[in-house]
């Protein structure tokens, strides 16, 4: 058993408590071939997808040959659409395609699991006692992370939608907020830091499965 003490703060930043974690119930073990798979698919699933070049077919011109095959002096030459000429389509186009694909559920599960155990082994997990907001107040947010210490990229971790804590934190740089159901290995180990509440912290750990 690995148990990980993680200060528990408040909005000023300072320390009210001690939440301790076991790791291991998190995840026993960190497969970097897994957390790399999963990663990859995430980021395969983001690309669009829309490059698109012309083929010889479907530029603009007519299909006629230029000249005679012999008796210019020219080498053989077809139609101005050709691939090899100016403002021809191209030999190889692009088209338009699917990039996503998906990995069995339980790996990716499995992943979200291992990216968080390793943020908080590495000391990259921020826990703060409660994150509420009578309206939405960017200013307020960015109050809170500058309390914490929290700069560059951060990961806000929610135990569920709320439309005032979004609004106050959307308008941050760098700064990404998700109810703690959403997350997954990508978003967590994208950020430098994540800054969990000790509510969704409480509901991750409790959607871990006792046998994994």
């Amino acid at each position: 058993m690995s148990s990980v003490e993680l200060p528990i703060f408040d909005k000023t930043g300072t320390e009210v408590g001690k939440y301790s974690v076991d790791t291991d119930k998190i995840a026993d073990r960190i497969s970097s071939q897994l957390l790399h798979d999963a990663v990859v698919m995430y980021r395969s699933n983001l690309r669009t997808g829309s490059a698109k070049t012309k083929t010889r077919a479907e530029v603009a011109g007519h299909k006629k040959k230029m000249y005679r095959q012999k008796g210019t002096g020219n080498a053989r030459a077809g139609h101005r659409r050709s691939g090899v000429r100016r403002g021809g389509g191209h030999i190889f186009a692009k088209q338009p395609r699917d990039w996503s694909y998906r990995m069995p559920q339980k790996a990716l599960r499995i992943a979200t699991r291992m990216a968080v155990t390793s943020k908080i082994t590495g000391q990259q997990v921020t826990l703060i006692d409660s994150l509420q907001f009578t309206a939405p107040k960017t200013k307020e947010a960015a109050g809170v992370l500058k309390a914490l210490k929290l700069n560059g990229t951060v990961l806000v971790a929610v135990e569920s939608y709320n439309a005032d804590l979004y609004k106050s934190f959307r308008n941050i740089k760098g700064v990404q907020i998700l109810p703690v159901c959403d997350i997954n290995a990508y978003v967590v180990l994208k950020p430098k830091k994540v800054l969990f509440t000790k509510a969704a912290l409480d509901a991750f750990v409790a959607s871990v499965p006792s046998k994994q």
